[in-house]
């Protein structure tokens, strides 16, 4: 068994224009003074990292890290969600996925997946550099818009759109390979890799690689009514990284998993602070712990209620209260009367 690392916090949500959540050492010395141990850095910003130059530039990854350790803390993790997004979009997505991507490749289907394709190599680079040995990212999809089977999907359709789908993510797995980094999709509805089942698939059409790995966000599996403790037991070999965020599913008989195209707030499955949704993170935090899961526990932010200044202040607290210090001996050795094989054997009756 191991003890979890954290509390981790991703930084994503919380960057902005002002101080001091606007650079890299600012947000660091904040996130230490509320108690977090850790950051999750995500690459698109610029006001955290360069990706290329972290990728080719061993002295700028140091300096980087450098940054981040002055400040009491460790980086956990980098984060390509939006980058990994654009590795597979369906045409019907194209301009709302645009904006995910420079000007310079937008309206241009072909040269923004080739961009993100080359932003996931260098994000295996980058944590190469950083020491780290883990990332986290998104599938993409071709195939959610048939995600309710109606109308009908011809035969083969679901075989082909993951087929694809292998197809570009396999040379990508192999850069993550030669760099020693573990890739952590995180299964999001709105991503072909959503569930078990469809991440089972992708699998597949990889032949189960090594580096295709699973960031565990509980939150996601309380909105789709999925069992999310039993999914630590199907997956727990598999689980390289852990979102530690909060959720609740209230349906009535008005609505229910689709939400009636409500807002948030309006909604019957809502993203919440840590502790104020349903999530049985006590039974999350003690199964990690048995299955010797060796990475951080690292707070995401989304909540459609409470300040996210507030969220963090009791994340962290709330994550270092669930962090399981294990146990080195059982809870009755004192009462052991020691053991070799001949005492075995008497016990046993065996001659």
């Amino acid at each position: 068994m191991t003890t979890l690392k954290g509390p981790g916090i991703f930084l994503a949500q919380f960057l902005g224009d002002q101080p001091p959540f606007n650079n890299l050492k600012a947000i660091c010395l904040w996130a230490e003074s509320l108690g977090f141990k850790g950051v999750q850095i995500p690459t698109w910003d610029p006001r955290c990292i360069d990706l290329q130059k972290a990728a080719e530039s061993k002295t700028y990854a140091d300096e980087v890290r450098g940054t981040v350790e002055e400040c009491g803390l460790s980086i956990t993790e980098l984060s390509t969600h939006l980058q990994g997004q654009l590795v597979a979009v369906h045409p019907a997505y194209n301009e709302l996925f645009d904006g995910f991507a420079p000007e310079s490749v937008r309206g241009n289907a072909t040269a923004r997946t080739e961009w993100a394709v080359q932003q996931l190599k260098y994000a295996a680079q980058a944590s190469r550099n950083l020491g780290l040995n883990a990332h986290a990212t998104f599938s993409g999809s071709l195939l959610w818009h048939t995600v309710y089977p109606w109308p009908q999907r011809p035969a083969g359709l679901v075989e082909t759109g993951f087929r694809e789908l292998g197809r570009r993510w396999k040379p990508i797995l192999d850069v993550f390979e030669e760099n020693g980094v573990d890739l952590c999709y995180e299964i999001h509805p709105g991503e072909d890799l959503h569930d078990g089942i469809s991440y089972e698939m992708f699998l597949k059409e990889v032949n189960n690689h090594a580096r295709a790995c699973l960031l565990y966000d509980p939150s996601h599996f309380v909105l789709q009514c999925l069992d999310y403790l039993d999914y630590i037991d199907i997956y727990h070999e598999r689980i390289r990284m852990f979102h530690v965020k909060d959720a609740e599913f209230n349906p009535t008989g008005r609505q229910g998993v689709y939400g009636g195209y409500q807002s948030w707030i309006n909604r019957a499955g809502r993203f919440r602070s840590l502790g104020d949704g349903q999530v049985d993170f006590g039974s999350v935090f003690s199964k990690l712990a048995a299955y010797d899961y060796k990475g951080w526990a690292v707070m995401e932010w989304e909540c459609c209620l409470k300040h996210p200044e507030d969220g963090a202040k009791e994340g962290a607290i709330f994550i270092q209260d669930h962090i399981i210090r294990v146990t080195e001996k059982a809870f009755d050795d004192f009462a052991g009367t020691g053991s070799d094989e001949n005492f075995n054997k008497k016990i046993l009756g065996i001659q």
